[in-house]
């Protein structure tokens, strides 16, 4: 799957394409992971109600401090590099019934800390 961001920071929901793909290969009960294959940005679940997209980025921002940092090609850029493996790069959720399990408010969300870019996500569906 590829996605194309827009903007340095955001939130975005991919959920429909990961169930779509569900769907597609008619997975009734498994495991979905989902793995980006970058390293400025990162996979998890959010509650996306308004403003909480805006919320998360802005509170990842402030999580590190102003340093000098040694990036070799971009300092600046280092902070990107951080937040996205605090995030982490993966994610695995259960398929019940054809269904991606997940919360009532969850969501799959790639978060972009380096963007626009075009992004790689890798999608393995296991059957069990």
């Amino acid at each position: 799957m590829t996605i194309k961001t827009s903007r340095r920071d955001a939130v975005i929901d991919i959920t429909d394409r990961v169930q779509k793909l569900v769907n597609e290969e008619e997975i009734e009960n498994g495991f979905c992971t989902i793995f980006v294959k970058h390293t400025t940005c990162g996979i998890t679940t959010a509650d996306l109600d308004p403003g909480t997209d805006k919320d998360f980025l802005e509170a990842l921002r402030h999580l590190l401090p102003k340093l000098e940092y040694r990036h070799p090609h971009d300092p600046e850029h280092a902070p990107d590099h951080i937040l996205s493996s605090i995030i982490g790069p993966s994610l695995s959720v259960p398929i019940i019934e054809g269904k991606l399990s997940l919360g009532t408010w969850q969501k799959i969300v790639l978060v972009e800390l380096a963007g626009p870019r075009e992004r790689e996500i890798e999608v393995i569906l296991q059957e069990v």
